[in-house]
């Protein structure tokens, strides 16, 4: 008796997880108005366009079931979803490194996934220069999900929903890369962040605290140089006067161009949610905004061959670095952190 009801109750619980995914899953209520693309008031004009990649509301369902599907990695346990978390603005926050198939640690902090229709490179070291083949270096490479393109389209090919998604997306059944990967573009493509609270300040929709203003001031004439707004980067590469961890001898950029100039250089990242995405820099080495700030505010921090622009940033004392840190949160745009649009539509227990 006591077994039949233990069944019972799992059976319910079952039911009630099942019943409770399909009413959490935001695809269900995705219409071309929600994904319609409109670039947001005072941003610049994007480097990557829907021109060839054609919004739909099929191809976005698609790219965002790929993202969250470890069908990507070789031994089915891996997602884009896995490293990139929503909450952390699609950066990860539990490790300085990033984790990968069969609990590989990578070489680089896991960078955000935002705005990248604005970005002209990709990468921490810019090693990919178009946002729908980007996806092909985490899949194959072998310390994130170690799989082959043409492995993934067999995976694919045998999977009756996902011939269903293509044939509603594609108006056929052929799956290949180039579908594949434009499926995930569109996805990508429109994880874009503009409602922060800065946004809401500078369209005069709210205000600032003297800290926030102060802060703002300072960021302006200090920071500036490189975190341009209104995307908070200039897409530059740039040696931030960090030391060289010598256990990951990362040369950046230089291992892409052989330019020696170039060694030690890294993409300027966004500053857009980065509350949220620590730890911080290209390795992970700093947990958080108090010790970015406590670095750039002091010369002696910088190694012999930093970015001469960090000069410009000078001493600052404890108060200015408060206010720097209480500007830089206003760039926490929390529509974005929990967008339904943009959600893991599956409950996940391991």
């Amino acid at each position: 008796m006591k077994s039949k009801k233990r069944y019972i109750s799992i059976f319910l619980f079952v039911i009630i997880i099942t019943l409770l995914s399909f009413k959490n899953d935001p695809t269900k209520k995705i219409t071309l108005k929600d994904i319609t693309f409109t670039n947001p008031k005072g941003f610049p004009k994007p480097n990557y366009n829907f021109e060839n990649n054609k919004i739909s509301v099929e191809k976005f369902i698609l790219g965002k079931t790929l993202f969250y599907d470890n069908i990507l990695s070789k031994d089915n346990t891996v997602n884009c979803g896995t490293c990139h978390q929503q909450f952390a603005a699609f950066a990860h926050i539990d490790h300085k490194l990033s984790h990968g198939i069969y609990a590989k640690i990578g070489t680089r902090n896991v960078p955000a996934l935002q705005n990248l229709i604005w970005k002209d490179t990709y990468m921490w070291d810019g090693g990919v220069n178009n946002m729908e083949v980007q996806p092909i270096n985490p899949i194959t490479n072998p310390i994130e999900m170690d799989e082959l393109i043409a492995n993934v389209l067999i995976k694919l090919k045998r999977d009756s929903t996902y011939i269903s998604l293509f044939k509603k997306a594609w108006k056929d059944t052929i799956i290949n890369s180039e579908r594949l990967l434009k499926s995930l573009a569109q996805f990508t493509g429109l994880l874009i962040s503009s409602n922060s609270r800065y946004d809401k300040f500078i369209n005069k929709k709210d205000t600032f605290s003297a800290s926030e203003k102060n802060g703002l001031r300072l960021f302006k004439s200090k920071c500036a140089n490189c975190h341009i707004d209104p995307l908070f980067t200039d897409n530059s590469y740039r040696n931030n006067g960090i030391k060289i961890d010598t256990s990951l001898k990362d040369m950046g950029r230089g291992k892409i161009t052989g330019i020696e100039n170039d060694n030690q250089t890294f993409k300027v990242p966004s500053l857009r949610n980065v509350e949220m995405t620590y730890p911080y820099m290209h390795d992970g080495r700093f947990k958080t905004l108090q010790q970015v700030v406590d670095h750039y505010s002091k010369p002696s921090n910088f190694s012999t061959n930093a970015d001469r622009s960090l000069l410009k940033i000078g001493e600052l004392n404890t108060v200015e670095k408060m206010d720097i840190i209480a500007f830089l949160k206003t760039l926490t745009d929390c529509a974005f952190l929990y967008d339904k649009r943009f959600a893991d539509p599956y409950i996940r227990y391991n």
